[in-house]
């Protein structure tokens, strides 16, 4: 493979488009009929997440390369086909990139730009042994393009995309804390310090059903805000129930086979959870 695939691969594409996407999505969450018209912004937006995660990765391939000579030999960084020294090139090269296209939406899009970055940074070089505040880290990167697309549409954060983040953010917790069972005996031969590897399947099952429930706790917000048509309603109501039997299938039986099989279906709540608030910014 040429220097030129290896870099390709350090971005992880699929990952960056996702989050570029989640900015469009946090934009149309808060004018979904309009969009057009911030065009410009919204790409912009797009670039911005792109290159920052894609920035991040490379990153994390660089403080994880003597790790990945062992575990992952053909990556980019230990096949040898891009240099430790080049992937951090690559990845400022990549951060300028998404702080210029930051800077030339607005002033606050570059401030949560910088903040965006250093929570990517932040997970992917001491973050993601910690446990709990590794999972904490993870949903704010999820959470982040969201209220990213508000500022690049509104200037602002949007009250609804502020809810949205923070369910967004809560129910992506008890995911990571459910994956920490699912990845429990790897993680102890990494010290990584998941609440599985420190107390046990049970209480990570435990502490990952209150944050699936403080989630569902909020979902009634924005009706009560008015803030979403009534669409929102029905679509809100499965991701609820979605994540009540999540909860209560995990706590029944928190071996690792169930929680991957409970890791798999919030997927589709999420989904779920996404299209109600898109639905119901449509008024």
């Amino acid at each position: 493979m040429s220097k030129i695939g290896g870099y390709f691969r350090l971005m992880r594409p699929v990952n960056c488009l996702m989050i570029g996407f989640a900015v469009i999505v946090g934009a149309a969450l808060v004018n979904p009929t309009h969009l057009s018209a911030f065009w410009l912004n919204l790409a912009y937006g797009f670039v911005t997440g792109f290159t920052l995660s894609a920035a991040s990765m490379a990153i994390n391939d660089y403080y994880d390369r003597e790790i990945d000579a062992v575990n992952e030999p053909k990556r980019p960084i230990p096949s040898g086909l891009v240099k430790p020294q080049e992937a951090m090139i690559f990845a400022m090269t990549l951060t300028a990139i998404g702080f210029s296209a930051a800077y030339f939406t607005s002033l606050y899009c570059l401030i949560t730009a910088v903040i965006a970055w250093i929570i990517f940074v932040t997970y992917t070089t001491i973050g993601k042994r910690s446990g709990l505040p590794g999972n904490f880290l993870v949903s704010a990167c999820v959470a982040i393009p969201l209220i990213y697309g508000s500022v690049v549409i509104a200037g602002e954060v949007a009250l609804n995309i502020l809810i949205f983040a923070c369910m967004a953010f809560l129910s992506n917790t008890g995911r990571e804390i459910t994956k920490g069972i699912v990845d429990a005996e790897g993680d102890r031969t990494q010290n990584v310090k998941t609440l599985a590897v420190r107390y046990g399947n049970k209480i990570a099952a435990l502490v990952a059903s209150v944050f699936y429930v403080s989630a569902i706790l909020l979902s009634p917000a924005p009706v009560l805000l008015n803030l979403v048509s009534f669409g929102f309603i029905p679509l809100v109501l499965v991701f609820d129930i979605g994540l009540v039997l999540s909860s209560l299938l995990l706590l029944r039986d928190y071996s690792r086979e169930n929680a991957r099989r409970v890791k798999k279906a919030l997927l589709l709540w999420f989904i779920v959870g996404l299209l109600a608030f898109l639905v119901g910014a449509l008024r």
